[in-house]
């Protein structure tokens, strides 16, 4: 067993909370150690909540002052003062009382940091990311088969089993002949979504645990995790991980980096491109990945998000609901026209509407497109994020929620989604092929003067029903409900002129 010091209680500490790849971080971070003598300084991962980083955070015990982007200056006169025994209170941006021993980031009555619930989140910004002393779980807790009792669903685009019960995947692989392998598929291209990135750089030990914990219920002594190739820090940071925690876990993972494409991050084309394909294009299924997946073996392929949830469903099984639709909770990312995006977790009982208190929006909200790249356009955000309700009011689950201002036109909006699918579908199945271009010049006929509306509707359905890859499904979403909220809008661009003033041909 590795000796670990950790960083929860003990003597006073400040925390740097900032990116990977945050150079003001670094310069934050030099600063406090600089200026530090019996204080102890460690540099966090960030907090899902941009805004605020690098985040500052002094402790004594149990209380901690929170300090948003200062200075170098004025951190080495926060850390002076902390020596001299006082939590630096006067000049704090909030103050929090907690448990001198607590795992996970203290949260303030109000601001950003204080929208939902941090519990996957809850290490993030507040633990030595890269210290299993300080959150990582025992070898006695590392059972998923308490995890496989929750009914935990599967989180992401990503995810080979996005929307379903994550342990059937599991069943699947124990069953089939073959010796099976896990997958941590990470390779986003698409920045709209933030959260399996923000838990990799906050808390990747977490991730770590539920990867062992699957591989040890599949009988599997093989993991991967897959990233894009131009996050090199992230990459970096994670090799880190798997180096400080390997001597604990019953499986290492290798990490191993894929093109910085958008079709990349689906789950088959992502075994595609590890098995050395020349074309980067989905597997027809059945089989699945969990009978036919990474050179032939059964794979559990899982976005962090997942594997988090399945860490978290085993520190405390008692806080899932087994009986619940979609236990856990949900990590979204809030983005569009905000002035900084910010990743908060959300449980069941709350809804969309939430993330307004996150952000601050750059204009008036018009519509919010839910779901990623391919979500569903929305002017209603009292939606609860669960996969049921999110499927049932037609929009994503990939964990995005997209604030889009008055000076937004829907018709552009839409249609800019559509061409991106016509640009990046693998061109495998005729429908993701051939009904993206459809799609699209059909929405660039709509600024020739005819909007066929049933004709749309109809290539939606069938795209929907008969698309073998992601992108084929999913591309007619924007586009339908953007229609079903705002029909007018298309039809006045049908005769020529855009309500906002903002939009000409340029699909």
């Amino acid at each position: 067993m590795t000796d670990h010091t950790g960083v929860i209680g003990g003597p006073p500490i400040v925390r740097v909370s900032a990116a990977v790849a945050a150079d003001r971080g670094d310069r934050i971070s030099t600063a406090a150690r600089d200026a530090a003598d019996s204080v102890r300084v460690v540099r966090t991962g960030p907090t899902g909540i941009a805004e605020l980083e690098p985040l500052v955070l002094a402790t004594d015990g149990g209380l901690t002052g929170f300090f948003h982007s200062p200075s170098p200056s004025t951190v080495r006169d926060l850390v002076t003062e902390l020596e001299s025994g006082e939590v630096p209170t006067a000049r704090a941006d909030a103050i929090v009382e907690h448990d001198a021993d607590t795992r996970s980031l203290p949260i303030p009555d109000n601001g950003p940091l204080s929208t939902g619930h941090r519990l996957v989140l809850g290490p993030c910004g507040w633990v030595d990311p890269l210290d299993p002393a300080d959150y990582a779980l025992s070898p006695t807790e590392r059972d998923a088969g308490g995890s496989a009792d929750a009914g935990i669903i599967a989180r992401g685009r990503g995810d080979a089993v996005a929307d379903e019960p994550a342990a059937d995947a599991w069943e699947r692989a124990r069953e089939t002949d073959g010796d099976p392998v896990v997958v941590v598929n990470v390779n986003e291209s698409d920045g709209r979504q933030q959260a399996d990135r923000t838990l990799l750089a906050g808390a990747p030990i977490a991730v770590l645990d539920g990867v062992a914990a699957v591989a040890e219920y599949v009988g599997a002594e093989d993991a991967v995790i897959y990233l894009n190739e131009r996050e090199t820090e992230l990459q970096h940071h994670v090799r880190q991980a798997v180096d400080a925690v390997e001597d604990e876990l019953s499986v290492a993972p290798d990490v191993v980096a894929g093109p910085d494409e958008y079709r990349a991050g689906a789950p088959t084309a992502a075994l595609e491109v590890m098995e050395g394909a020349d074309r980067i294009e989905p597997r027809r299924q059945p089989p699945t990945p969990a009978e036919y997946g990474l050179y032939g073996r059964p794979t559990v392929v899982h976005t962090p998000r997942t594997f988090a949830q399945i860490q978290r469903a085993l520190r405390t099984p008692k806080s899932l609901d087994a009986e619940a639709p979609d236990p856990g909770t949900r990590l979204v990312t809030v983005t569009g026209d905000v002035e900084t995006p910010a990743t908060v977790e959300l449980d069941s009982g709350t809804t969309l509407e939430a993330t307004r208190d996150a952000v601050s929006m750059n204009g008036s909200f018009k519509m919010a497109c839910v779901g990623g790249v391919f979500g569903g356009i929305t002017t209603d955000l009292d939606v609860r994020p669960t996969a049921s309700s999110l499927t049932a009011a037609g929009l994503g689950t990939d964990g995005v929620v997209e604030l889009l201002s008055d000076d937004r036109c829907a018709v552009a909006t839409a249609g800019k989604r559509a061409r991106f699918a016509s640009e990046e579908n693998s061109g495998r199945c005729v429908p993701g092929r051939e009904g993206t271009k459809q799609l699209t010049e059909l929405l660039r006929e709509i600024y020739r003067g005819s909007f066929e509306s049933d004709e749309i509707r109809e290539l939606g359905r069938v795209m929907a029903r008969s698309s073998n890859c992601q992108i084929g499904t999913r591309a007619p979403r924007p586009v339908v409900t953007a229609m079903d909220e705002f029909e007018p809008e298309f039809r006045v661009h049908a005769d020529g002129r855009c309500p906002n003033g903002t939009c000409s041909e340029q699909l």
